[in-house]
């Protein structure tokens, strides 16, 4: 049972040590390497579980299933090398021809692996028991693990070069990596002078701990440092939106709210009267005149100006409310709140002013008020084409005043 001890324990320390990678929290499981080393954990996973199995059969003299708990441990070995062996590739990322290599072996190594244990159910090529039911290993069984000692020692031999030109973060990975390396060449030499102890198993799990320590804790760290980087280019890139819809929803000539913003708050309103959620509000249509007149005489740019001074005029009478600019000279303002319920008493101010304008030579803004009727209006619409028209009313009469 020490066999199986030594197994059950390290199965324990594994699964401590790598408890983010089976459940796949804050762990790197979107890049090639990390899905890689994932699968190394894994398979060590399977390792440990059929050696800490093959101690408890083997002491109950349950030959069958020792032999077929033998093939899996194998199995699970081959494995644990293979996706050793990738991830080695795939967090180096390099394309020499000796990563080729080294790609190209570990797939001989699964392969052999494989063949050798479908003859070993014929014919004992990597391990048999006789009939007293002890364990003995076949020629196979030493070439398979000379072979990857020569592997694991090549590819740190590999990795340790590469890393020579690396910055001091990477020289720390690759050196971990190769610890990693040699520390599992070690222990499959042990293993051959001494088959019936578990020193395979502590090789893979002090391994498993060297690439843990000294590799995915600072991926970790890489990977805090890409999600800071994300945020702040998020946060620039709303900014950005932030930026150009500002743009998108000014008029440029005045400064006041445009024609798209005009078009979300009517959409806005409509919901807003469809929820039952808005029972009051008002619309100021304002229209400017003779502006045709003044472009056709004086000039465009004479005939900005009197849309400014317009604009001016408007926004400093209704100072709390929301105004657009929706056409050329025409503009609206929605009135909620403090100017809504003052409504008359600005309205009257304004075309006050509006007539001084009149007989000074000022800006004549022509403007029509309406409010929504509860009940009765359905929609934004109805409420602007009342005042719209009341507007039209207006300015009939102010050029009658002008006659």
């Amino acid at each position: 049972m020490t066999y199986s001890n030594a197994a059950m324990l390290a199965l324990m320390v594994h699964f401590i040590v790598h408890y983010n990678v089976f459940v796949n929290a804050h762990f790197r499981n979107n890049t090639p390497a990390g899905k890689v080393f994932r699968g190394l954990i894994l398979s060590m996973t399977a390792f440990f579980l059929f050696d800490a199995l093959w101690g408890v059969l083997y002491d109950a003299h349950l030959i069958a299933l020792v032999f077929a708990d033998t093939t899996l441990y194998f199995i699970a070995m081959a494995a644990t090398v293979f996706f050793g062996i990738r991830y080695v590739i795939h967090y180096l990322n390099d394309k020499s021809r000796s990563i080729t290599v080294l790609k190209y072996a570990g797939w001989v190594f699964l392969g052999f692996m494989a063949v050798t244990l479908v003859l070993n159910l014929f014919m004992p090529v990597m391990f048999w028991f006789d009939e007293g039911g002890n364990y003995h290993a076949a020629n196979l069984r030493y070439v398979a693990l000379a072979y990857q000692v020569l592997l694991f020692l090549s590819t740190a031999v590999g990795v340790m070069v590469t890393g020579r030109k690396e910055t001091y973060s990477e020289k720390r990975h690759h050196l971990a990596i190769g610890c990693f390396c040699v520390t599992i060449s070690a222990m499959v030499v042990l293993q051959v002078l001494f088959p019936l102890l578990p020193l395979y198993t502590i090789g893979c799990l002090l391994g498993g701990c060297i690439l843990h320590t000294f590799v995915l804790e600072d991926l970790k760290e890489d990977r805090r440092l890409e999600l800071e980087e994300m945020i702040r280019r998020e946060q620039e890139t709303e900014k950005e939106l932030g930026s150009t819809r500002n743009l998108a929803y000014t008029d440029a000539l005045t400064g006041v709210k445009s024609t798209h913003a005009y078009i979300e708050r009517e959409k806005d309103v409509d919901i807003r009267i469809a929820e039952e959620k808005l029972n009051e509000f008002g619309v100021v249509v304002f229209d400017v005149n003779d502006l045709k007149k003044v472009n056709d005489t004086q000039g465009h740019d004479e005939g900005d100006q009197v849309i400014r001074a317009a604009c001016q005029m408007i926004c400093r009478e209704f100072a709390h409310s929301p105004v657009y600019r929706v056409g050329g000279d025409e503009f609206v303002a929605f009135l909620e709140g403090d100017d809504y319920a003052n409504r008359k008493a600005l309205m009257n101010d304004f075309e006050s002013k509006v007539e001084d304008n009149l007989k000074t030579g000022g800006v004549v803004v022509a403007s029509g008020m309406a409010v929504f009727r509860h009940g009765h209006d359905n929609s934004y619409r109805r409420v602007f084409e009342r005042a719209d028209q009341r507007m039209y009313d207006r300015k009939g009469a102010l050029k009658a005043m002008m006659e």
